[in-house]
């Protein structure tokens, strides 16, 4: 069986793995052209075209894979499936009608829930304590395709979205096979999505990594968790921006906060403590000053003289 895989990042490496390792034949990749990146905005290829490239797949990178100049390569692999993950373009009717058996999508969230380009950022941002992966059918509109497999993976209340992330893509994996051999044998019935039940999740925004401290800690933190790696959560400190990889919400004292938010509560083995919103107590473990390493928040605030009491992260308070 013939598959054309379409993909880019890291959360798409596992599946086309997978698919290398099988009995299907992956006859070509598609994947984004490669972007600037890094201090040298030097171009970097993606993940899945290393990997590819690695494995002696033929590899393509069109800048808009809807343009009809694409059409007759792809009809020439006469592909039985369309196997996307987290490729990064809307795909246009006529691919999605190419393969003989089906145009399958790995989602990175139980649908109907969290349809779109940033669903695991969401699932931390709103508090959730467990996320999933979907196999669907694709169709022209955004992750609204018939569902297919589902698998539920409960997380820790201190993973970041990248190691989430990681954790979904082996999910996803694990599923894609199953799926095409159930399409394939006939055995898998695609199951309509509960559009009333829909949610949405949006590209994450450079704009959403601001903190304000007024807001409850519980809030900070999974803004902290969500946006770890990119774009990072940050708060400004003696005029730079000062990122927040890692936190913890703590246990408020018995007595009233009488401290304004965004002040030092207390200083930890791993950390500090500073006050949020509503008198609850958010412990900062990791942070980074531009053009220096992360360091503990404890070796961040032994460096910078801090002492509780003081009220050093000024951006992002409410007036």
């Amino acid at each position: 069986m013939r598959v054309v895989f379409l993909g880019t990042p890291h959360f798409a490496l596992p599946s086309l793995q997978v698919l290398v390792r099988s009995s299907y034949e992956v006859c070509a990749v598609f994947t984004q052209p490669d972007r600037p990146a890094g201090r040298g905005l030097k171009a970097q290829s993606s993940p899945v075209k290393r990997f590819a490239e690695e494995s002696k797949i033929p590899v393509y990178q069109p800048q808009r894979i809807r343009s009809e100049e694409n059409r007759p390569l792809l009809e020439s692999f006469k592909p039985d499936f369309l196997v996307v993950v987290a490729f990064g373009q809307i795909l246009p009717r006529w691919l999605l009608e190419l393969p003989s058996n089906a145009p399958v999508n790995v989602h990175a969230s139980l649908l109907p829930s969290y349809r779109g380009a940033a669903p695991v950022a969401w699932t931390i941002l709103n508090g959730d304590s467990a996320a999933g992966v979907t196999t669907m059918l694709m169709e022209e509109t955004l992750d609204t395709g018939p569902i297919l497999l589902q698998r539920r993976v409960p997380f820790p209340p201190e993973i970041t979205c990248g190691e989430l992330e990681e954790r979904l893509a082996e999910a996803g994996s694990e599923l894609l096979i199953p799926t095409l051999e159930g399409l394939r044998m006939g055995t898998l019935q695609p199951s309509p999505q509960d559009t009333s039940k829909a949610t949405l999740a949006p590209k994450i925004t450079k704009e959403m990594a601001e903190i304000s401290w007024d807001d409850p800690a519980i809030k900070i933190h999974n803004q902290i968790r969500a946006l770890n790696p990119w774009p990072v959560a940050c708060t400004i400190f003696d005029g730079q921006r000062l990122r927040i990889h890692r936190s913890l919400p703590a246990t408020t004292p018995g007595q009233a906060r009488t401290d304004a938010p965004g002040s030092i509560a207390a200083l930890t083995q791993r950390g500090m403590q500073v006050w949020c919103g509503q008198g609850t107590l958010l412990e900062l473990l990791e942070m980074q000053l531009p053009g220096r390493k992360r360091v503990s928040g404890r070796d961040f605030a032994n460096g910078a003289r801090l002492v509780p009491g003081e009220n050093p992260f000024t951006w992002g308070l409410r007036g």
